[in-house]
């Protein structure tokens, strides 16, 4: 299984990230990294939905109208969105125009609003403890765990949408919830 690639500036990455720029970017500067605040965890909930069948790198290109569309994530603001937002979503040629996914991320805006904790808590609630050992190779990170297997299933519960643990642990990873960025990776 595939190490880390060493790019033409020498540093050593993740193999998804060695061939695009949008990719190198994202991996150099976001991917991994916690984050904090409801707007931006929904709409890391909603890329990691939106990229279900797709590229990461199709996501990444579309993500500036994504924001614009879904009113840069404000949960308060999507869950207010009706049958004609919806209808202007899925006629948007900016994102991806999948019909599941678009109610999904209106519902989990909803579910947000009725959480009673912060969104940022409950997630963070399944980072694992202790943190798991750095992954040397491609072939030694899960695609999902107990963790995003819990997340996944306390999330529809709790009225969230489109959320199975690999989505859950795709989030994690983006997220920071979990690092993994292999071991011999210039951003661990």
């Amino acid at each position: 299984m595939p190490g880390p690639i060493v790019g033409d500036d020498g540093l050593a990455r993740c193999p998804w990230a060695a061939g695009h720029p949008v990719n190198r970017e994202y991996h150099d500067t976001e991917w991994g990294m916690p984050i904090q605040g409801e707007a931006a965890h929904l709409e890391r909930l909603t890329l990691e939905a939106f990229q279900s069948g797709l590229s990461w790198l199709t996501i990444l290109r579309k993500r500036p109208a994504f924001r614009a569309a879904f009113a840069g994530f404000d949960p308060a603001v999507v869950a207010t969105f009706d049958t004609d937002d919806e209808a202007r979503l899925l006629a948007d040629a900016g994102i991806v125009r999948n019909r599941a996914k678009v109610a999904a991320t209106i519902a989990n805006a909803r579910a947000v609003l009725a959480l009673d904790e912060p969104l940022t808590d409950l997630l963070w609630s399944f980072a694992p403890d202790p943190p798991r050992p750095a992954p040397r190779s491609t072939g030694d990170v899960p695609a999902v765990t107990p963790e995003s297997t819990a997340m996944a299933k306390a999330l529809k519960r709790k009225g969230f949408r489109f959320v199975g643990p690999t989505t859950a642990y795709a989030l994690m990873q983006a997220t920071g919830m979990v690092n993994d960025h292999l071991a011999d990776c210039a951003f661990r």
